[in-house]
Formats: C-alpha cells, sequence, structure tokens
C-alpha cells in the first residue's frame, strides 16, 4: 500500500482516559479512519504508516466517525509508538 493511500484511511489517533489504558493493559491504538475502509485495509494502513505488525483491527462507528481499535503484536509496544504518535 502506498503512503498516501495509507494517510487517507488513518484520519488520526483518538486519545482519552480509556484509549489510555488501552494502550498499557492491551497493547491496542485507536484511530479515527474513514467510514469506507475495511479491516483489512487499516491493518494494512497502520503497517506502512507507522512501520508495525498488526494482530487485529475491530472497528466501532461513533458520532466521531469510524474509530480502529488496533491491537499491535507482541514485539511492538503500543506505548512506543503512542509515544512516537506524541500522545504520551
Amino acid at each position: 500500500m502506498r503512503v498516501e493511500d495509507a494517510s487517507r484511511i488513518i484520519k488520526r489517533p483518538y486519545a482519552t482516559e480509556k484509549t489510555f489504558s488501552l494502550i498499557e493493559g492491551e497493547n491496542k491504538l485507536v484511530f479515527i479512519v474513514d467510514e469506507k475502509a475495511s479491516k483489512k485495509a487499516i491493518k494494512q494502513a497502520v503497517e506502512t504508516l507507522y512501520d508495525v505488525k498488526v494482530d487485529s483491527v475491530n472497528t466501532a462507528n461513533t458520532i466521531y466517525g469510524k474509530k480502529a481499535y488496533v491491537k499491535l503484536s507482541k514485539e511492538t509496544p503500543a506505548t512506543d509508538l503512542a509515544a512516537k504518535l506524541g500522545l504520551v
């Protein structure tokens, strides 16, 4: 996947108190993504943009837009990526 396509899918990281507990406890990050993006496309976009390995993706439609809960592999701590994104 090209970086331009990936950046159209992943709009921005989503940070709340709950998402911080997901980062620390479950190695997950939450992103606001394009409404039409599939789980497979979200997984490829996160792997392309941030050079990490993704285990799984769950999505939910909210009033803020479509949220993607991205679980990273054990080799890639979510805290490291969160720090890189400026969340922590």
